[in-house]
């Protein structure tokens, strides 16, 4: 008799779901001893229960499959023509028999293949997060661990900044010995002050067309080894006289005019903006710690080394910055041959691409409701802000009658608050955006803070009879000012990118003057009226500034 041939139906078939075959690449790598054993264990038990003579299932030998066989019944392929109808019969109930054992012991294993294959992935699992360097290239994030170009141009211009603020601030120190040994009056002092203003001025707007013309990185360069060249000549142009000491004065202010536009238009570039606001925060609290150390360094390099040593040691650390500029920056993603292409790719697929020597459309800038309101709110704002940062050591020592030393020493906390307090909201502003908060709706209530905090605790500097009261309403003032480092002062980006530097430069052309004025406005004032009278002002323009900025504002792009 001849022998009966079984066969699988199917003649091409695949893994089925739960095989080894389909668990990602990483997963195949990570797997335990144990699991593996589990699998052969599972496999030896496939292979003797479905060893059926010849009548053998022929997707068997695919390990992991018997479910895919379940669903399929073995069927006969053919039947010997001489056997008898009742010996067919029999063999037919035989066979049966053996299709539904076979069925059954498919079914057990299929189970247990099942079982072991879970307990692969789980183990698989476990080991790749406690070893992430299984992990396949394709899975690495662009945004990954290891130093990013980025971070490396963000912390050069913090840097940059904090330099910015130790050459200006310096001179308010040294002012006193240089007074006494070459004869000057209060209102000769008041002009050496006021003559840095004069070059700042003449290139906040420069500045920004320079920026979106030729690149941050060059300009940013100009300004930082320009500031810091004079900064170290002011000992010279003092001994040669009076006017030589002024235009050298207004040279350093040219040097530091163009320092915040560049440094806009720079991270318009490499900042995407889900960063945006925290990296901007970092960056300007780089001005507030130039100003904790110009102020605490000063005194004592003048008491023992003499003034001029102030401005050849802060000018020649400019100097160290620029060689290490030049070395390591790139006004752009697109042009630095440092940045990995997977970081390049992730910046550039969320900031603008950067086109130099683009003509600035002039008018249809100042048709746009929200660059006017920027620029405006820009104006309130810095009236407070420069009243409260020039006048405070007057304030203390008038009204509080501290002496100008401990007046000196208060007047430093403002600036470690804001430093904390900038970083803190930047934070807090990337975090919302990263929630689906529109940007809008982010520098808003950023802004908002900015205005109104600083407004509340002036109305209460009038209640305050302690030295301690004045300090802490002071310090909240100053904190909750920083928050517009999220606001107003991000929003330039927002708006308009790819003239970023020109708009910024316009709005703090108006933030400048607004401290010009107010600084001489408050002098005016206190002639006949009280210092109430002059937080009264800056009250009224902080409200001003938050109907504007909520009024007119946007965080969405307007210009291209």
């Amino acid at each position: 008799m001849q022998t009966t041939a079984w066969l699988g139906v199917p003649t091409a078939h695949t893994a089925a779901p739960h095989s080894l075959a389909h668990l990602p690449v990483r997963l195949q790598r990570a797997r335990s001893t144990k699991a593996f054993a589990s699998r052969q264990s599972a496999t030896r038990t496939t292979s003797s229960h479905l060893s059926l003579g010849s009548r053998q299932c022929l997707c068997d030998h695919h390990v992991g499959s018997l479910s895919y066989c379940n669903k399929h019944t073995l069927r006969r392929q053919h039947v010997d023509r001489n056997t008898t109808p009742k010996a067919a019969s029999d063999a037919t109930d035989g066979h049966s028999q053996e299709e539904e054992e076979a069925t059954r012991l498919a079914s057990q294993v299929g189970s247990s293949l099942a079982a072991a294959n879970a307990a692969v992935a789980k183990d698989a699992a476990d080991e790749s997060i406690a070893n992430p360097r299984d992990v396949s290239a394709k899975e690495v994030s662009p945004t990954g661990k290891r130093w990013k170009r980025r971070w490396t141009i963000i912390g050069l211009c913090f840097i940059a900044f904090m330099l910015c603020n130790m050459d200006r601030v310096n001179m308010s120190i040294a002012i006193l010995p240089m007074a006494k040994q070459y004869g000057w009056d209060t209102a000769t002092i008041g002009i050496v002050q006021s003559s840095f203003f004069w070059g700042y001025l003449l290139t906040q707007v420069a500045g920004g067309v320079w920026a979106d013309k030729f690149g941050g990185k060059r300009v940013l360069s100009f300004g930082v080894i320009w500031w810091s060249m004079a900064t170290a000549l002011t000992p010279l142009a003092a001994s040669l006289g009076l006017p030589v000491l002024l235009v050298m004065r207004a040279c350093m202010g040219v040097g530091e005019g163009v320092a915040m536009p560049a440094m806009n238009n720079l991270l318009s570039r490499w900042v995407p903006v889900g960063e945006r606001s925290r990296s901007l925060a970092l960056v300007y609290s780089g001005m507030y710690s130039g100003s904790i150390l110009g102020l605490a360094l000063s005194p004592h390099m003048v008491a023992t080394l003499q003034w001029p040593s102030v401005f050849y040691v802060f000018g020649f650390i400019g100097i160290f910055w620029f060689l290490a500029w030049e070395r390591n920056a790139s006004s752009s993603p697109a042009v630095d041959d440092k940045i990995s292409k997977e970081e390049k790719e992730y910046i550039t697929s969320q900031t603008i691409t950067q086109r130099e020597g683009t003509k600035v459309p002039w008018k249809q800038i100042l048709s746009k409701r929200p660059v006017w309101a920027l620029i405006l709110s820009h104006f309130c704002h810095n009236w407070g802000t420069f009243i409260l940062l020039t006048w405070m050591p007057t304030y203390y020592n008038q009204v509080l009658g501290l002496d100008l030393m401990k007046s000196g020493f208060y007047s430093v906390l403002p600036w470690i608050t804001m430093a904390i307090a900038a970083n803190v909201g930047g934070w807090v502003a990337d975090a919302m955006v990263a929630r689906g908060v529109t940007v809008t709706r982010v520098r808003k209530i950023m802004q908002s803070i900015g205005f109104l905090g600083p407004a509340f605790f002036l109305t209460q500097l009038s209640k305050v009879t302690t030295v301690r009261g004045a300090v802490l309403c002071m310090m909240a003032c100053q904190g909750l000012d920083a928050c517009s480092q999220s606001g107003l002062y991000s929003n330039h980006q927002d708006i308009a990118p790819r003239y970023s530097g020109v708009l910024l430069g316009m709005s703090n052309t108006a933030g400048v003057l607004a401290g010009v004025l107010g600084t001489a406005a408050t002098g005016m004032i206190l002639k006949t009226g009280t210092w109430d009278d002059v937080w009264r002002v800056a009250i009224v323009l902080y409200l001003v500034g938050t109907v504007i900025w909520n009024l007119f504002s946007t965080g969405e792009q307007i210009l291209d």
